[in-house]
């Protein structure tokens, strides 16, 4: 999905707070907006591009100021730390399910809701996951289209999103390798991009000792997949895999704007912003899965 007018409100609001996590200088924060709003996008002056190439800007900016490529390897350990204290939750709460992978499936989507975007909203996450798998569904149909697939599939690329989320896929995970005999590999982003996940974050919920892990190769901060940026040895995987999981709005951003392969896709997000909404006919704050089978 190309950049949207909603996007530039919402990538300066995640920047600022973003910003804040890293200091309380206010002095910082004004000075650090002025160099993000000389960013082309944000002045509308480029809407060809996905929003996580925007975002890449926007963290360059932030990396170079605080001389660190990686700012918010607190934040995605604090994440981590709370998604390991709902991982017994989880787990209870798929085993004690009629459909186990169903309800790991629904899980995995709704970890989504842990992501700077929307960092000032209040959640209680195990108070608010209860709620939502309750409450919120998703297609039945859509995910008897990915059980099937995913039962045929020898080899499954599972393309992760957040820290803290990654404890939600770990459980999906689990429940997978349980019911199927199939070769599973999980990409993480080659550089740290906001929370997002890399080899670092996924060794800490221990997913290396649970399938093989590979960095997407990309040498900048995208919190996304931009195919042309990643190595040779992720394109081969994502073209040799019978099915690929997308997780969240970057991947889903970068992916869907790349039509030239035949991978099979499911993507795997929440509906945070209207654009989405718009995109999937849904409402906010949705659980979503969609299938691109080709």
């Amino acid at each position: 999905m190309l950049l949207k007018p909603d996007c530039i409100p919402c990538i300066l609001k995640m920047s600022a707070s973003a910003i804040r996590n890293l200091t309380d200088d206010e002095g910082v924060l004004k000075d650090l907006t002025i160099r993000i709003l000389q960013i082309p996008a944000l002045q509308g002056r480029e809407w060809n591009i996905p929003s996580p190439e925007v975002i890449k800007g926007v963290m360059t900016v932030i990396n170079e100021a605080f001389k660190t490529n990686d700012p918010f390897q607190g934040l995605k350990a604090e994440q981590n730390r709370k998604g390991l204290e709902l991982y017994p939750t989880l787990k209870q709460m798929v085993k004690a399910s009629a459909d186990p992978l169903f309800t790991a499936a629904k899980m995995a989507v709704m970890g989504n809701f842990i992501d700077l975007m929307i960092s000032d909203r209040s959640i209680e996450p195990a108070k608010t996951l209860e709620q939502d798998l309750n409450s919120l569904s998703i297609s039945e149909r859509v995910f008897q289209g990915f059980k099937e697939k995913l039962q045929k599939a020898n080899l499954l690329l599972y393309i992760g999103d957040n820290s803290g989320e990654v404890v939600f896929d770990k459980v999906l995970l689990e429940t997978i390798k349980e019911v199927m005999d199939t070769e599973i590999v999980f990409a993480v982003r080659g550089e740290p991009a906001l929370n997002d996940v890399t080899m670092k974050e996924a060794k800490q919920v221990g997913l290396d000792d649970l399938v093989r892990l590979v960095d997407n190769g990309q040498k900048e901060p995208v919190p996304g997949t931009m195919l042309a940026n990643c190595s040779d040895e992720f394109r081969r995987l994502f073209h040799q895999a019978d099915l690929v999981v997308s997780k969240g709005g970057g991947n889903f951003d970068t992916l869907d704007e790349e039509k030239d392969h035949t991978a099979n896709i499911t993507f795997m997000l929440l509906a945070k912003c209207h654009p989405y909404c718009q995109y999937f006919q849904t409402q906010m704050y949705q659980p979503i899965m969609a299938n691109v089978f080709h």
